[in-house]
């Protein structure tokens, strides 16, 4: 793909999720002219501040920059273990991230940490996942002549599935006064996303540690054996990959709860659109992603507005029959 179809491409992902964002800061329960929010946003009126002003700068922006980033990292997470796993049906959480991070959280809520002690609990959680999965594959990753993907993916489904034995442990003790928070935590909910700053700064590190890499990664699709004959160090790339997704997905699901079908819709999406050049895709992948999880969020603010729906169920309900038109059109 040529340079300037890319970068057109990047540009109308771009303008549409500025749309979305400002369509987000004015819809929902208490809505709100887009002047008015944009004022808000700006500091372009003359009165002293207002309900209007908390609700745009202390709801609504948050939330909707929460979105961004946790969509954007999912999104690419799943581009990116597409590829190391050569996997089309590989996504965000296929490692078993989600599974500890969600473990994690619902021990923090059952022991009725604040929010911050359950996001620290999660990132702990993910992280723990992180070095299992590493420690057990760590020999096939190492390996460059060998496939580290059966390892690899096996290794994290096996953690995935202990780790929701465990959640389905919790959720069955759990009273029922905090049984409707844990559920929309794993269902993925941006209610009580109230710093976005950190997804925002992982993204900024995610992209900054992936993006130089891409052209190897489209070498490395064509295989081991013809990445190492064109002097692609593999090992050390799979483990750069492995990682910097990882990071994603942890940083996302802390942030957001457990979003599905985004890091596996996504990435699929712009592949029949645009082809599978990493340079274009990644770059792509996250603003796409970022686009759908505020999307997605915006419709379940609004949908059942004053009543909200967890992210995650709409995703979810978007998602399934999108991947499902996207397998028909595949050529067999």
């Amino acid at each position: 793909m040529n340079a300037a179809r890319a970068t057109t491409i990047w540009i109308a992902l771009g303008i549409a999720c500025a749309c979305v964002l400002v369509a987000s800061l004015a819809m929902g329960s208490v809505a709100l002219p887009v002047s008015r929010a944009l004022g808000a946003l700006f500091h372009m009126h003359a009165a002293t501040p207002d309900i209007a002003d908390d609700i745009v700068l202390t709801l609504r922006l948050p939330r909707a920059l929460a979105g961004f980033a946790s969509g954007a990292l999912l999104a690419t997470a799943g581009a990116l273990l597409q590829v190391l796993l050569r996997n089309p049906l590989a996504e965000p959480y296929v490692l078993g991230v989600s599974g500890g991070a969600a473990a994690f959280a619902l021990a923090a809520m059952l022991a009725s940490l604040p929010w911050w002690g359950v996001d620290i609990a999660s990132c702990a959680g993910a992280f723990a996942s992180i070095v299992l999965v590493l420690g057990l594959a760590r020999r096939d990753l190492w390996r460059s002549g060998q496939d580290a993907s059966p390892r690899l993916l096996l290794t994290g489904v096996v953690i995935a599935s202990g780790w929701g034995a465990l959640i389905t442990l919790m959720l069955s003790v759990a009273p029922e006064n905090r049984l409707r928070g844990m559920i929309f935590w794993l269902t993925g909910d941006l209610n009580g996303a109230a710093a976005p700053w950190p997804a925002l700064i992982a993204l900024a590190v995610v992209l900054v540690a992936i993006v130089p890499a891409s052209p190897q990664l489209n070498v490395l699709l064509r295989g081991d054996a013809a990445a190492q004959a064109l002097g692609v160090p593999v090992a050390r790339l799979r483990l750069r990959v492995y990682l910097v997704a990882s990071l994603a997905a942890a940083a996302a699901v802390t942030t957001a709860g457990t979003i599905g079908f985004v890091g596996l819709v996504v990435p699929h999406l712009l592949r029949l659109a645009f082809g599978n050049d990493q340079r274009m895709l990644v770059p792509a992948a996250a603003l796409a992603g970022g686009l759908a999880v505020m999307a997605a969020d915006l419709a379940a603010r609004t949908i059942i507005a004053p009543a909200q729906l967890p992210v995650g169920v709409v995703t979810a309900l978007i998602g399934v029959p999108m991947f499902l038109w996207m397998l028909l059109r595949r050529p067999r």
